[in-house]
């Protein structure tokens, strides 16, 4: 989950908030923005809990005596669904981010964002498949909307990045992440999968809902320039993007018309180009930087380098957010819901992540500190190195106990909790360090769109994964699984074996 900071490290140099009044020696602007972003959190995470579930209840797939009322999907296209759906939620940070520098300003664009987020869950209580779907794509519109800007008004409320106050103001907000991911699958989690599936989204609409108060009452303890555009589009360039947006929505109308018209459409029309999107946008985006005349040769260079951690990320976010998807119905279907007696929703292991993030990162943190005292640190080539290493891991432990399940049996809690552990200590290792290398080894051209980039390797992943499913591969396979173990490990083996060339690519970076 520490993937959803962002350009906490790139924002401008300010003055603070007027009056200069603080809560516990920060800027009393964070308590808005620390409230927004962790009821925000509960809902995405509280939704994403059912997500899968809710798809495939009803169906052959389903756990026998589970609730009904959901869609009766297969348990393919409903995996396919979730990466993608997960998949743009880190595509749309991108344009997220470009609304709140040229169109709304930040403040406006999180304002609008915590709108359709609510409306998104509202349609999501209402029962069908249309609605589910107008839905799913509002969530994962307003999410992109958020993400970027929420953080940005983080970094406004401080001087500039030397700020002492300023790493520990985006741990405060780090925390709120994760109290938000920690409660909702065993509040949403637990009402959506016993009571009701749309109770449970309306929880989740109830939740924005409270996010979006708490941003509004907590406006006039913002910096100013949160409310300002920075970068505000000419009347020329308004007309442009309509245009060029038309062009595209005219093409999108037309071909779709055709397939369905012709009686071709399935849901694999809509899932395959998505996810295509989703990978060709990143390597665009790359390619453009990577060719950009203007680029000095060191900077070059350092994008180069960027490429090996792009691609290892990429790899790690495809298995790591199966604790939504391939884990959620291994949890659903063959693990034992009790413990000591006391039986429990499946949802409920989507709260371990946040747990052990909660539990580690401050002692990570301060083994990082003590280690680099020492002069003892590993480099942030090793540290990726043993992230895939970790992840890699986690899906060998996890064959174990889906070659135990068999026959209708189930396994005990504890080896999902220990799955989630491993995986956890690798997001440690590098979801932090990955932001932090994105602004080092950034170009000053590309300074704030790099941290959009690094999101972009969460989207590869996650398509990958849906691209896999709709061409019919089974994400719950014990062969599979092996092999997407043996991908991060190799993944691991490359980093570690070239880290010395990697590392000249870096220049000064460490």
């Amino acid at each position: 989950m520490a993937s959803s900071l962002t350009k906490e490290s790139t924002a401008r140099d300010n003055t603070p908030v007027a009056g200069g009044k603080t809560l516990f020696g920060h800027p009393l602007g964070l308590a808005p923005l620390f409230l927004t972003e962790m009821w925000e959190r509960f809902s995405y995470y509280g939704m994403r809990a059912l997500l899968v579930l809710y798809l495939i209840s009803g169906g052959p797939d389903a756990k026998s005596g589970s609730q009904g009322g959901g869609l009766a999907m297969p348990e393919s296209t409903s995996l396919a669904i979730y990466s993608v759906y997960v998949a743009m939620v880190y595509l749309l940070a991108m344009p997220g981010g470009w609304f709140g520098d040229r169109v709304w300003g930040p403040r406006k664009t999180v304002a609008i964002a915590a709108s359709v987020i609510m409306c998104g869950h509202l349609l999501l209580a209402l029962p069908g498949k249309p609605t589910f779907f107008a839905g799913l794509a509002l969530v994962a519109i307003g999410s992109g909307l958020l993400k970027s800007n929420i953080s940005t008004m983080v970094g406004h409320l401080y001087n500039g990045p030397k700020d002492p106050r300023r790493d520990g103001g985006f741990t405060l907000f780090y925390i709120g992440i994760n109290l938000g991911g920690l409660g909702a699958p065993l509040i949403i989690g637990t009402v959506g999968q016993q009571v009701s599936w749309h109770l449970g989204f309306t929880l989740a609409a109830i939740g924005m809902g409270l996010g979006l108060v708490a941003f509004l009452i907590g406006t006039r303890w913002l910096d100013p320039k949160s409310a300002e555009v920075p970068m505000p589009l000419t009347a020329a360039e308004r007309n442009s993007w309509l245009l060029k947006g038309l062009v595209w929505l005219v093409i999108a109308a037309i071909f779709y018309g055709v397939v369905v018209g012709t009686g071709h459409f399935t849901i694999n029309w809509a899932l395959v180009p998505i996810a295509l999107v989703g990978l060709i946008v990143p390597i665009f985006v790359l390619a453009r930087i990577k060719r950009d005349k203007e680029l000095t040769s060191e900077e070059q260079t350092k994008v180069s380098g960027y490429i090996w951690f792009f691609v290892a990320a990429a790899v790690f976010w495809g298995i790591f957010d199966q604790a939504g998807s391939t884990m959620s119905t291994f949890a659903e279907k063959k693990t034992t819901d009790n413990v000591f007696g006391i039986h429990f929703p499946s949802t409920w292991f989507q709260s371990i992540n946040s747990a052990w993030v909660l539990v580690l990162a401050p002692i990570f943190a301060a083994m990082w500190v003590s280690m680099a005292r020492r002069k003892r640190e590993p480099s942030s080539t090793v540290k990726f190195s043993a992230a895939m290493l970790l992840a890699g891991a986690s899906f060998v432990l996890f064959a174990i106990p889906m070659k135990m399940a068999t026959g209708g049996s189930t396994v005990s809690p504890m080896w999902l909790i220990t799955i989630y552990m491993l995986q956890t200590l690798g997001e440690l290792c590098l979801s932090p360090v990955g932001l932090s290398l994105t602004t080092k080894m950034a170009p000053k051209k590309y300074a704030s769109q790099m941290m959009g980039v690094w999101f972009l390797a969460v989207t590869a992943g996650d398509c990958i994964m849906t691209l896999m499913a709709t061409a019919g591969v089974d994400l719950n396979g014990f062969g599979v699984i092996l092999g997407e173990a043996g991908v991060a490990v190799l993944a691991g083996v490359a980093v570690w074996t070239f880290r010395k060339k990697i590392e000249a690519l870096m220049g000064d970076v460490r």
